[in-house]
């Protein structure tokens, strides 16, 4: 049995994503299982070197964390041939050209999304690590989320028989920073620094769309800055030149029509920050984050419009758990140990850039629908 030693570069961890979803709950959490087991009994254990551009931060998270390797500087990482992965979750404007150095460096890539600011750069990564020969991926998380995957076996089963609509609500109320301080950092509410709810959320959308229910093609969608002021982390007033609400329309292959509503302003009066509701002839569906319930057809009740009456239906009370049937790994660690897969066994893993760059595609369609008030069809992407 071998232990297969992996050095991975994970630039941008300090951050909120990056330090509590892909540090702690993945790669710390794989090293501490004792790795990843490959079928011939090998073992795969991740080394990272966490990288940052302040010293005192990182080398706190990795006395914190346990980590014996930390740098200020990328360069040297990217050089020594130790390390084979390179890892992003900085912030989107820094993202593309930091990708391009590893892939210069010959690294394999693993990153967050979008994977650029534009679609044409996103392309551009995808050629460039194609062309080098190099494996990469893009994270694409809610995919292994246990309400979407009770979500995906029940579309798989042939439950819901013809689908025809999805309705999407995401989102909370994060706070504007005056009179408490926000859940989410400043930037995000900046245009100018890779901001926005769409840029956001539509990368997203597309990867749970595609693999859920069938490709998108077309879009029409409405984005609003409906806060205009905002106060970051350092008390000082800025403005929201960015979209924190967008409300859209989907039309995908087949006929299903998707809407979803994506808020930052919104406060919540549903199951969970997420729930998709998917109805279909056969049978309908409501998924959350982790549960998931359903409504047969043989189950659904009548209704009958009535407003001079007390409503005598109690209608979340007249739908069924689906059992969860299995164990749910955290969906970060999940896709994690795929890539390493991958990269080391040769596994299959088909979320790569090219896939991410379908983000930064719709994310772009999304914006310009906007901007021009229609409905916009989505283009075959040239691989």
């Amino acid at each position: 049995m071998t232990t297969h030693s992996i050095g991975i570069i994970m630039n941008g961890v300090t951050g909120r994503m990056g330090t509590n979803q892909h540090l702690s709950r993945s790669i710390v959490a794989i090293r501490e299982q004792g790795g990843v087991t490959l079928p011939n009994g090998d073992t795969i254990m991740p080394d990272p070197i966490l990288i940052g551009r302040q010293e005192k931060k990182i080398k706190a998270l990795a006395e914190k964390y346990g980590v014996a390797r930390w740098s200020t500087d990328v360069d040297a990482a990217l050089a020594d041939p130790y390390n084979v992965i390179y890892f992003d979750s900085q912030t989107t404007v820094m993202r593309a050209e930091s990708l391009r150095k590893a892939i210069r460096a010959g690294k394999h890539i693993y990153t967050e999304k979008p994977t650029a600011t534009s679609l044409e750069e996103s392309l551009e990564l995808a050629r460039l690590a194609r062309e080098a020969g190099l494996k990469n991926g893009v994270v694409q998380d809610k995919l292994f989320l246990p309400g979407l995957l009770k979500l995906k076996r029940l579309v798989d089963s042939g439950f819901f028989g013809t689908i025809l609509s999805v309705r999407m609500e995401f989102g909370y109320w994060v706070f504007e920073g005056d009179w408490q301080p926000a859940q989410r950092p400043s930037w995000n509410y900046r245009k100018e620094d890779g901001g926005g709810i769409i840029v956001d959320m539509f990368a997203h959308w597309r990867y749970v769309l595609d693999n859920l229910f069938g490709e998108v093609r077309s879009v029409s969608c409405l984005g609003v800055t409906h806060i205009p002021q905002r106060v970051d982390e350092l008390n000082q007033v800025y403005e929201g030149t960015a979209d924190d609400a967008a409300y859209a329309t989907f039309e995908l292959e087949g006929g299903i029509i998707v809407q979803a509503n994506s808020s930052w302003v919104v406060r919540v009066d549903r199951d969970d920050l997420l729930t998709i509701q998917v109805d279909g002839t056969e049978g309908s569906a409501v998924a959350g984050l982790r549960e998931c319930k359903t409504q047969h057809r043989v189950q659904t009740p009548k209704p009958v419009w009535n407003p001079d009456i007390p409503n005598p239906h109690s209608f979340r009370e007249q739908w069924q758990n689906v059992p969860d049937n299995m164990v749910f790994d955290n969906g970060f660690k999940v896709q994690w140990e795929m890539f390493l897969k991958h990269v080391v066994a040769d596994q299959p893993f088909k979320w790569d850039l090219f896939e991410g760059a379908k983000g930064t595609q719709l994310a772009e369609l999304g914006l310009q629908s906007w901007k021009e008030r229609r409905w916009i069809d989505i283009p075959e992407l040239p691989l």
